[in-house]
């Protein structure tokens, strides 16, 4: 027997976590799934642009070490924690620390809800 291609139904179907594209003969597909380590990731690299808009409007020099003390949800609290290194080397914080905030001020990572941050410059 000799099968030829008006002998077939091609049929395309959505796979679930996956998103698919095709052009020109190619076929692409990508898991997007989001893991809890690239969900954590996510939410501090949103922490880290927070901080360094504040440091920016609150004067400070692009130089100066900072400590930051916050108030977060558990979520954001455990993105930061997961990813201290990563945040400190970004906004140069020698010290990241959660407790109880006064004078803060409030930001909001979309989505997330919203933390209290303050920034200290570092001695």
């Amino acid at each position: 027997i000799d099968l030829v291609l008006e002998d077939f139904e091609i049929q395309a179907e959505d796979i679930p976590g996956w998103l698919v594209a095709s052009e020109g003969g190619i076929t692409v597909a990508l898991d997007i799934t989001i893991s809890e380590a690239l969900r954590q990731e996510g939410l501090a690299r949103e922490f880290v642009n927070r901080i360094q808009n504040l440091r920016k409007d609150s004067g400070f020099e692009v130089t100066d070490r900072i400590v930051i003390r916050y108030e977060a949800n558990e979520e954001i609290q455990a993105a930061i924690e997961a990813n201290e290194d990563y945040i400190k080397n970004e906004v140069l914080a020698n010290e990241i620390v959660m407790g109880s905030v006064e004078n803060g001020v409030s930001l909001e990572i979309e989505n997330e809800g919203d933390f209290v941050a303050k920034i200290l410059v570092s001695q």
